[in-house]
């Protein structure tokens, strides 16, 4: 998991935001059924399925094994005051054996964002002036 601040900022279309990480610079939206212009990727479509397919990657490539390319597609079948479900498909391509295969889906499990996700997360949010001064208020969720 990247170290780097991320900076959200919001503009003058409703729910459009910008996303800076001191590198790269990308643009977020919600969906026009939300309430967006659809400007940009929805956050949730971007947390799992990106850190699935990078890490699924990385164990392959370590391993030398023939993994060619990874499809994660992502589907929300639950959102709510119940907790949220989501649907995850994983395709391996490349001339993987049935035991490659499994340890890669094992190692889909351990991305540091499933991880995020299932895990208990501390969130310690800061208010802050405006201008970008000092801390007014701490609150842990």
């Amino acid at each position: 998991m990247s170290d780097r601040p991320v900076s959200v900022r919001t503009g003058t279309v409703p729910y459009t935001v910008s996303i800076h990480d001191g590198l790269h610079t990308w643009s977020g939206d919600t969906q026009p059924a939300n309430g967006g212009s659809d400007a940009g990727p929805d956050p949730e479509s971007q947390v799992l399925g990106a850190c699935t397919a990078i890490t699924v990657s990385m164990v392959a490539a370590r391993k030398h094994w023939p993994l060619t390319a990874v499809h994660v597609h992502l589907h929300y079948t639950q959102r709510g005051a119940a907790g949220t479900a989501i649907a995850r498909a994983v395709v391996l391509d490349g001339a993987l054996d049935d035991e490659q295969r499994a340890r890669l889906m094992e190692v889909a499990d351990k991305c540091p964002i499933h991880r995020l996700l299932t895990g208990e997360v501390r969130i310690e949010t800061q208010l802050q002036a405006a201008g970008g001064g000092g801390d007014t208020a701490i609150r842990s969720d």
